[in-house]
């Protein structure tokens, strides 16, 4: 899922990571291996964060999910694995709410 602009912010307000810019030369790249997002890279690797249904039906939720681990400490490469969704929930809505 690409994230709208709002959305990249609220993100990054609730997860400790870095978006990677659309412009990056590297995004191209990812687009082809894992589809059209946004990226974030932080402690664990490379992440998306994919919609889920709200429990209550109210606003927009989504799950953060990893797709590469750092091959090193030195977060010199990563190492693309099969998706795996994290325990991290994002909420997404931008609307303000009463």
């Amino acid at each position: 899922m690409r994230l709208t602009s709002a959305q990249i912010e609220r993100t990054l307000h609730q997860l400790d990571a870095e978006a990677i810019p659309a412009e990056h030369p590297l995004v191209s790249q990812l687009q082809q291996l894992f589809g059209d997002h946004t990226y974030f890279l932080d402690e664990t690797g490379l992440n998306i964060v994919e919609p889920v249904e709200a429990y209550d039906g109210d606003g927009l939720l989504g799950v953060v999910v990893n797709l590469a681990e750092w091959t090193d400490g030195s977060r010199a490469g990563l190492r693309p694995h099969e998706p795996e969704a994290t325990d991290l929930m994002i909420d997404l809505d931008t609307e303000t709410r009463h």
